[in-house]
């Protein structure tokens, strides 16, 4: 896969960053630096973590920060008309399943009316040129037909798939109604530096790993997932970015390929890094989707993209990542 520094870069003058702070927020942030290296960068959070890749590598020190919540139109309206933001990547949600089981409405009200509002920004505002939206392989729901491509119904049932199958759905609304140069994402399992939500099973067993403790497996090992580094994630999202008015009102699948049960995923995990990952299976999971696949032949045929890093060595990257961060933090 060819980096185009600057390929359209000099078209991202201001770009508005919501979720900055997050696992792809930092690595958007990141790879947003690299291409349009003088754009002034703004990056909307509630708060910052120290530990979080992007303060760790010391990314938020190159941006403007702003801190606030998603849900609040004002702050968001601000953001953007105040920075005259031209190029929008929409990242930020609640992205914990369980959490959204235990909290609905938090969740719907984050992840559907905070897209509404950076929407609503970029639609008032005049100046924008490109927005990427965040959606998932989540919003597909259980469907029985895999993998997923782009034209399956949007079938979310429980808290969070439903709400990423509305934020979708809304995201495509601005673009046919109101000409909007949006671009929709939907992406497998994201994993690599600077996750911290440890009960997800990368970061899981990464933490195992380096402390030598046991990862609980909520499921019994079975349920299947595409798996996607996040540095390849970064770079999809600001190509699309640079390619937004060609494609907007369009939704793309992102994938390395790499589709794994729990187990495998955790066997390949093993052998990559030289030791086995300790782990006990709980079998108590509720509401998950047993098993899930893309297709993401559309981007890859029209951009040629495909992932720039191997497998083996994503994962012994974002391992060297967490024993770094646990040895800190003992």
């Amino acid at each position: 896969m060819g980096r185009l520094r600057g390929m359209c870069g000099n078209n991202m003058k201001n770009i508005f960053i919501t979720g900055g702070a997050g696992l792809v927020g930092g690595h958007v942030v990141e790879e947003a630096l690299r291409v349009a290296p003088d754009a002034r960068i703004v990056v909307l959070v509630q708060a910052l973590d120290p530990r979080s890749y992007f303060v760790s590598s010391g990314m938020k020190d190159r941006v403007t920060l702003v801190f606030g919540d998603i849900r609040d139109e004002r702050t968001v309206r601000d953001c953007v008309f105040n920075y005259e933001i031209d190029t929008i990547f929409h990242l930020a949600a609640q992205p914990i399943v369980n959490v959204a089981l235990a909290n609905p409405r938090q969740t719907l009200d984050t992840n559907i009316m905070g897209t509404v509002n950076v929407l609503e920004a970029a639609r008032t505002s005049g100046l924008v040129q490109a927005v990427v939206v965040a959606s998932s392989d989540k919003a597909y729901g259980k469907a029985k037909f895999q993998p997923y491509t782009e034209d399956h119904p949007l079938e979310g049932l429980h808290p969070y798939d439903v709400s990423k199958s509305c934020t979708d759905l809304i995201a495509r609304t601005y673009a046919t109604c109101y000409d909007l140069p949006i671009i929709v994402t939907r992406f497998g399992n994201i994993f690599g530096p600077g996750d911290l939500n440890l009960n997800r099973l990368v970061p899981g067993a990464m933490r195992a790993l380096a402390l030598n403790e046991d990862l609980l497996i909520r499921s019994d090992g079975t349920l299947t997932r595409d798996f996607v580094y996040v540095k390849d994630v970064a770079y999809v999202y600001v190509m699309l970015a640079q390619r937004a008015r060609e494609y907007g009102g369009q939704a793309f699948n992102c994938t390395s390929g790499i589709h794994k049960s729990v187990i495998d995923m955790l066997d390949t995990i093993s052998v990559a890094v030289g030791q086995p990952v300790p782990h006990r299976i709980l079998n108590e999971a509720k509401h998950e989707i047993p098993e899930q696949a893309l297709s993401d032949q559309k981007l890859r045929n029209t951009f040629q993209w495909k992932p720039s890093i191997a497998f083996d060595q994503a994962i012994r990257d974002t391992y060297e990542w967490y024993k770094a961060l646990f040895s800190s933090h003992l």
